[in-house]
């Protein structure tokens, strides 16, 4: 069973457009062909073959694999087992980030997940979510999530961090991405700690450690950073500017600016319009 939603949604953070589930005939394929979303497929039976470029995966139930939008793939069922799967197509700002911490992408297109039934579960109740229009539209936006939160808990599992260093290391990677997602809003360090799962203290510890600048140092560069690349529009004013990096009040970030960059919000624009003309 295929369905298709209709809505093309791809300024929204993460957007469904179709579901399904399949118990596929022998040799059943599709392709070679591209697609203009990420599509998702697990295997809740049989095996199969996936082929992308010059890689072919063998595939069976607990797997699944990837297809990402413009790559040529092929898959096809096993002549003697074939597969019954289900799959998610969507789209969206943050279908690549959410994949990406999946441990998925172009280059590592398949997975395994076979410690409960979660994830199987999940592509059945969208198949069976029979709600109105609007609430069916949230019900399986809100399945979609669940199932790549499994596929990325999943992952953080199985990857086996042994070493404390490189413990340390994802949890920086975790403050960083933090801060490149949020930077345009307020926030403190002890909501960091709090997203990233450690003692506020220990945390600008290890930070500091092995950035040799503080988390706080570390967002007012980046916020000005930022501000920098917003300066060529002239179209936003110093204002929209300060508001869009975090800071509501414009003297506070001029005065931040200055201290950072060396010269005023105002003069540092007038430099780059001249640079630029």
């Amino acid at each position: 069973m295929i369905e298709y939603l209709s809505r093309n949604l791809h300024h929204t953070d993460l957007h469904l457009n179709q579901y399904g589930m399949e118990q596929c005939l022998t040799e059943h394929h599709h392709g070679p062909a591209v697609r203009d979303h990420y599509l998702i497929h697990y295997i809740l039976e049989g095996s199969g073959r996936f082929v992308v470029g010059n890689q072919t995966y063998h595939l069976r139930k607990g797997e699944g694999f990837l297809i990402c939008p413009g790559v040529v793939t092929y898959y096809e069922a096993d002549k003697n087992d074939p597969w019954a799967y289900g799959w998610v197509g969507f789209h969206g700002l943050q279908a690549e980030f959410y994949l990406t911490q999946a441990g998925l992408d172009a280059e590592h297109p398949t997975f395994r997940y076979d410690r409960d039934d979660e994830l199987a579960n999940y592509l059945t109740m969208m198949t069976n979510t029979t709600s109105l229009n609007t609430a069916r539209d949230m019900q399986l936006t809100g399945l979609l999530y669940l199932i790549l939160s499994l596929l990325v808990d999943n992952t953080q599992n199985e990857t086996q961090i042994d070493n404390k260093e490189n413990r340390k290391e994802v949890y920086i990677r975790k403050v960083i991405d933090f801060i490149e997602m949020n930077y345009s809003s307020k926030f403190t360090i002890a909501q960091i700690a709090h997203f990233v799962g450690l003692d506020r203290s220990y945390l600008c510890s290890i930070f500091k450690e092995y950035i040799h600048i503080s988390i706080q140092e570390y967002l007012i560069h980046y916020r000005m950073n930022k501000a920098c690349e917003l300066m060529r529009n002239r179209q936003l004013s110093i204002g929209d500017i300060s508001r869009s990096v975090g800071y509501d009040d414009p003297l506070l970030f001029s005065k931040m600016f200055k201290k950072i960059k060396g010269s005023s919000p105002k003069s540092y624009r007038n430099l780059i319009g001249t640079l630029f003309e």
